[in-house]
């Protein structure tokens, strides 16, 4: 085995050989990149010594055998014998998701064989420290499955140096490049020791703007070895040191040498700089994270590795229709699909049904190809462009035609109705433990392809409802009654207010037997509990275009928390119904004097509400296949994880469908092949940890601020009123039990799911949605000023700060103490409704 060879013997394919700094310098040097020249001590030499030597930790003071001591006191003469930088090259190091900055050890200015010795066992060591272990932990990487190399290099005398991003590591904008810079050695800037000089340059290397840095510290080579800091005061007046004359020929050539003395880079530095970064990117075909220094007029490289925790691309100014469809998507969408939810319920369910409808009338890629994937994992989302064909002319005829034939209110009389439940009951019915893998590995797509009879029922019945709701309007319009609108729809009876309804008699129970003070639960409260989720467990708690999310029944916990909500005391809101809104509405003296005109608009009336329960109540039904999906999935991760290939069952949703299903037998499938699965598992998972503080779009770009002098938060006006409360934040369903009546709900996202929480809310205000979407309807059903696409109201407004939510306006205000002692007073002698 190789123990030491020189740094361009390897390229981005040596990663077990040379870890992924070594791999990634030489695939540079072999590719004319100025890189100082260098060799690697490869892991096999490091696998030698723990095999003799056991823990990696007790190496920092095992002797090099003689044969490896020969090996690279023979490449270290090679390079001249002077001054060299010694760094650690894991096997899990500078790649996608794992960059593993400054986790194992690095040593400058290393000066003779036995310093050079000490310092590769101490990096060799350093694969052990408890950072390192710590990092790798929370990656889910074993440490079994990591060894180490070193790279030994040159040492760059650097009178400059610093970090480059050639992509906005903020705004994710890769027409930027971002440059850190400060006197001395790049450890200093690195390591977060001194405010460095900050520049952002377009691609062709010109200066968009300078931030100038402090230089609180500068480390430079001590003489005989090591390095030493000094304070920025003195360096500010210390003479320039001369370029290294070991530095071998080939570094690129920048006009003007880099500043010691505090001042800012010179502009064909940054050219260079901008220019060598844009070619490293485009060689590793990805943004870049990049070291480098400045000496004797030369830029060098010395680390390149993938850019980690990058934004996706802003997706620049969207018109509105984009704008609206972002909104539904981000609502929808509200976390980071996984792969398994990316290659099932995302392409087959709500969403590819919905792309279908569509499609059907003349208008294609409106709910289609919105997520963007690196390394196999979804890093962004970007609102689509519909793309309107032939068909889009005859679409008013087919609207009318399916308008006058297919009858909202006795959509579930249909045939293609009946077969999707039935389909639905004889799946749920099934034994998955019992199944063998075969054909427990085909249930997912019998499971979408129940579903697919939904996208003909929703291209034949929408256009009735939107017919209704339309006619329902322009009859409202006529009469002057409009503003009545939201009420009158608001009135439709639908599964959603079904289960509302539902949660209000457990919590009812609750509070008059103390049932959830009980451990365990009565069993009659039980049985009741048991019977709610039998009928409604199935609903999404995140998204129901995802599958990866639990249900309601596989996280009752979530229904227990709402119903714990539910029993604390009185709705909150006005609530002024519905039944007062048709009263009104009826008592116009057009509506009064004729009894024809009278009926007629009752008929409109209650065919607009058809078309709003077949909205909701087709999305309730239609999701009952979803627990049937996500077991079958959960019960093939199980049964990987058994075989060694998963740590857990649900580290199945790393892997994509089609990667399940090339799994034919697992009793017979081969080791390299259930080897090379579980090492998709695990880089996916990586990457989707590095990415979880990253958002899938800036909210801003779907949401753009809509400014109100005082308000803290602006967004769409989506139910009309004013309420008063304290701030409550709810961003997922584990959190619902903490509401307390009369809170301002402020969530990211909402769906049905969420709506029981309204009957408690005195307001509510959304990252997400618009006036369109399942919380604004229900939120005017309920009669709470609703303010939905704030983009970031989650982030402003914080738990226990008193607000004052306009519905009207789309505005949320700080509010006094006075404003809320009156709003209470007046929501106590308005009294609840009945939900």
């Amino acid at each position: 085995m190789t123990l030491v060879a020189p740094l361009p013997a390897f390229g981005r394919a040596d990663l077990a050989e040379a870890g992924g700094k070594a791999a990634n310098l030489g695939e540079l040097a072999r590719n004319g990149f100025p890189v100082p020249d260098g060799f690697v001590v490869t892991t096999a030499a490091y696998e030698r010594a723990v095999a003799e030597h056991g823990d990696p930790g007790h190496l920092a003071r095992a002797p090099l055998r003689d044969e490896l001591r020969a090996a690279v006191a023979a490449a270290y003469a090679a390079l001249g014998g002077g001054p060299v930088a010694v760094r650690s090259s894991a096997t899990a190091e500078d790649l996608p998701g794992a960059a593993f900055a400054g986790q194992q050890d690095t040593y400058l200015n290393v000066v003779g064989e036995e310093a050079l010795a000490d310092a590769v066992r101490r990096c060799w060591a350093s694969l052990g420290n408890e950072r390192a272990v710590a990092y790798r932990r929370r990656l889910g990487i074993a440490d079994a499955d990591v060894r180490i190399a070193v790279v030994v290099q040159r040492m760059v005398e650097a009178e400059t140096a610093g970090v480059m991003f050639t992509a906005d590591p903020v705004s994710g904008d890769r027409s930027r490049i971002v440059v850190d810079a400060s006197t001395g050695l790049g450890e200093a800037v690195v390591s977060g020791l001194v405010t460095p000089d900050h520049y952002v340059l377009d691609t062709g290397g010109d200066t968009v703007s300078h931030t100038p840095g402090r230089r609180e510290v500068v480390i430079r080579s001590a003489p005989g070895g090591g390095v030493i800091r000094e304070s920025g005061r003195v360096a500010t007046g210390a003479t320039p040191p001369a370029a290294d004359s070991a530095l071998p020929d080939g570094g690129a050539s920048a006009d003007g040498r880099a500043p010691a003395d505090g001042g800012a880079l010179p502009g064909a530095v940054l050219r260079e700089l901008a220019r060598l970064g844009a070619e490293v990117a485009a060689h590793f075909g990805r943004p870049q994270d990049i070291e480098w220094a400045c000496a004797g007029g030369r830029v060098w490289l010395l680390q390149a590795r993938p850019m980690t925790a990058l934004p996706p691309p802003p997706v620049g100014r969207l018109g509105p229709v984009r704008r609206r469809l972002g909104s539904v998507l981000t609502e929808y969408v509200p976390v980071r699909p996984y792969p398994i939810d990316a290659s099932t319920w995302l392409p087959y369910g709500p969403a590819g049904l919905m792309a279908q409808v569509v499609a059907t009338f003349g208008i294609h890629g409106a709910f289609e190809g919105f997520l963007r994937e690196e390394d196999g994992v979804v890093y962004g989302l970007v609102p689509p462009r519909p793309r309107p064909s032939a068909g889009l002319l005859a679409a008013p005829f087919r609207i009318a035609a399916r308008a006058r034939r297919y009858d909202p209110a006795r959509w579930t009389g249909d045939a293609r109705f009946r077969r999707v439940m039935a389909g639905t009951r004889e799946l749920a019915g099934r034994d998955l433990a019992a199944m063998p893998w075969p054909e427990l590995v085909r249930m997912p797509r019998r499971v979408l392809d129940v579903v697919r009879p939904v996208a003909g029922l929703r291209s034949d019945y929408l256009p009735g409802a939107g017919v209704a709701l339309l006619r329902l309007r322009v009859s409202l319009a006529l009469l002057g009654a409009v503003p009545l609108f939201g009420e009158l729809i608001s009135g439709a009876r639908t599964r959603t207010g079904d289960a509302n309804r539902a949660l209000e008699e457990l919590a009812e129970e609750a509070r008059r037997t103390g049932a959830l003070d009980a451990d365990p639960l009565p069993a009659s409260f039980a049985a009741r509990l048991e019977a709610f989720l039998a009928e409604y467990g199935h609903r999404e708690t995140a998204s129901p275009l995802l599958v990866t999310p639990p249900t309601w029944a596989d996280a009752p916990e979530t229904v227990l928390g709402m119903i714990r909500m539910l029993a604390a005391g009185p709705p909150a809101g006005a609530q002024t119904g519905t039944a007062g809104a048709l009263d009104r509405l009826l008592a116009r003296p057009r509506l009064r004097r004729s009894p024809a005109r009278r009926a007629r608009m009752l008929r409109r009336v209650e065919a607009a509400r058809a078309g709003v329960a077949f909205r909701e109540d087709s999305h309730f039904f239609f999701t009952m296949p979803l627990p049937v999906l996500r077991r079958s999935l959960l019960e093939l991760g199980r049964r990987l994880r058994d075989a060694g290939v998963l740590d857990e069952p649900e580290d199945v949703f790393h892997l994509r469908l089609e990667e399940l299903e090339a799994v034919g037998d697992l009793a017979t499938a081969g080791r390299e092949h259930l080897d090379r699965l579980r090492a998709t598992a695990l880089a996916r998972a990586a990457k989707r940890e590095e990415l979880a503080g990253v958002r899938l779009i800036d909210p801003a770009a779907v949401f753009p601020p809509r400014p109100a002098e005082g308000a803290l938060v602006s967004g769409t006006p989506a139910s009309g009123g004013r309420a008063t409360g304290p701030v409550k934040v709810i961003r997922d369903p584990a959190r619902f039990g903490d509401l307390a009546p009369g809170d301002v709900l402020v969530c990211p996202y909402t769906n049905p799911s969420w709506t029981p929480l309204f009957q408690r809310a005195a307001a509510v205000v959304v990252d997400t949605g618009g006036s369109a979407s399942h919380a604004a309807i229900v939120a005017r059903e309920y009669g709470i000023p609703a303010v939905m696409g704030t983009g970031g109201g989650t982030s402003v407004l914080a738990d226990g700060l008193l607000v004052a939510v306009d519905g009207d306006t789309g505005h949320v205000f700080a509010a006094s103490g006075d404003d809320h002692r009156t709003r209470a007073a007046a929501a106590g002698q308005a009294g609840p409704k009945a939900p």
